[in-house]
């Protein structure tokens, strides 16, 4: 099959909104405090940057040979353009070594996936607003709020199995709903990508229409599978873990049951 339709409203939306002022949610970026500290932390040690790169959901880290480089001015703009996010930088010849890095690269570490991404700083016309785009495009976290920037990401990852949460970020319900659909999210870290779908955007009536709501049905779950388009949906009275939970484990015994039939029909024809 070609690419999911579920993907192509990410690159409608891609196509029909801009960039620039997708700040990311409150509710799905990280409660750092790097927003106070100088940015970026300077990392002088191999243990530095383990430290650093465990403390937070998604952080950053530059890594140059000239700590006073042009490409190391750039990424100080851009760090002060993104708060919510740490950014560290290194010079440490053994820091780069243990990252497997060549001098004047900026790398994204993401603990939801334990995935990492490079964006090579050689090339000549890469500059403060390229490294935020690259950044915002790539930070999923725990619970990604879903917008034209983020979708890139969530399209590159390696999930294949994406949980939204459409509800009304207005609502006074909000904060206390986000708090539970983050500790459903930590039960299935690895497994499944948690995103926010915020029903008050217009960007976003694609995406409810797509799973065949309305706005008079959220709160809602809705589940997908990347590769075959498999999905389901739940509309809800409130979220809690408990349907949460619920929710995600059905659908993931019915991918595995959907996943043994194969196998079972090429053993009764070897038979």
């Amino acid at each position: 099959m070609g690419a999911s339709v579920f993907l192509c409203l990410f690159v409608i939306l891609l196509t029909r909104s801009s960039p620039a002022g997708c700040a990311g949610d409150g509710d799905s970026a990280s409660h750092s405090t790097a927003g106070t500290t100088e940015k970026p932390i300077l990392l002088n040690s191999i243990a530095d940057a383990e430290t650093f790169i465990s403390g937070d959901e998604v952080v950053v880290i530059g890594f140059f040979q000239e700590p006073e480089s042009p490409e190391a001015s750039q990424f100080r703009l851009a760090a002060n353009r993104i708060p919510e996010v740490p950014f560290g930088l290194s010079s440490s010849p053994a820091v780069l070594s243990h990252y497997g890095v060549a001098a004047n690269t900026v790398t994204l570490f993401r603990r939801v996936d334990n995935d990492r991404k490079d964006l090579d700083m050689n090339s000549n016309d890469l500059d403060a607003e390229k490294i935020t785009r690259f950044v915002q495009m790539n930070e999923l976290r725990l619970v990604t709020e879903y917008n034209p920037v983020t979708a890139v990401g969530v399209m590159q990852s390696s999930f294949q199995l994406h949980l939204l949460l459409i509800t009304d970020k207005m609502s006074p319900k909000h904060p206390e709903r986000m708090r539970r659909y983050r500790v459903a999210a930590e039960l299935f870290k690895g497994k499944i990508l948690f995103i926010l779908v915020d029903s008050n955007l217009k960007s976003n009536e694609r995406t409810i229409s797509f799973f065949k709501l309305k706005k008079s049905q959220l709160p809602a779950l809705a589940i997908f599978h990347t590769a075959d388009e498999e999905q389901d949906v739940l509309t809800l009275d409130e979220v809690s873990v408990e349907r949460v939970q619920d929710f995600c484990n059905r659908f993931l015994q019915r991918m595995e049951k959907k996943e043994d039939k194969p196998k079972e029909k090429a053993l009764n024809e070897e038979l």
